[in-house]
């Protein structure tokens, strides 16, 4: 009985770490296909780090943006955003220090971009097709809960 229990705790762990560690590691190609993007684009070839954390902010905050917006339309009609733009403000700092903890500080997007740029050509298609589909499916997402949202009588609410 006592085996059966470490042998289950032992393949939660696993599980557990296997799609932490795929997480992480679709976060970090996210924002390797982001630097490789601004050093095409960019003219000088700087901070294309920087950029590309601000991208993955901007699309952290457009998500936000929308599963609140869905939370407004399903949920509850009531719910006011607020007057106050300091939860923004707090979201939007949170979020940047996150990504700098996680790209920047040691300079760690050095060894990101370095352990991709070793992996083959036609994983880097597949990538960006991938990379591409995720970013438009989050400006599709706010789009369409916008539309939701228009699609509401809220003289009924206020």
């Amino acid at each position: 009985m006592k085996d059966s229990g470490n042998i289950r705790t032992l393949i939660h762990d696993l599980v557990f770490n296997l799609i932490n560690m795929t997480i992480k590691k679709s976060y970090y190609y996210l924002f390797y296909k982001l630097y490789k993007f601004w050093q095409v684009v960019s003219t000088p070839k700087i901070w294309s780090d920087w950029k590309a954390e601000l991208c993955i902010d901007a699309l952290i905050l457009l998500l936000g943006a929308s599963i609140l917006v869905y939370y407004k339309v399903f949920v509850n009609r009531y719910f006011h955003f607020g007057d106050s733009n300091l939860p923004v403000i707090i979201t939007c700092i949170s979020i940047s220090l996150i990504n700098y903890f996680v790209f920047h500080h040691k300079s760690q997007w050095k060894e990101i971009v370095i352990r991709f740029d070793a992996y083959p050509p036609e994983s880097h298609k597949r990538g960006s097709f991938v990379v591409g589909l995720v970013i438009l499916a989050v400006i599709i997402n706010l789009i369409f809960a916008f539309y939701l949202m228009s699609r509401v009588d809220w003289s009924h609410y206020r």
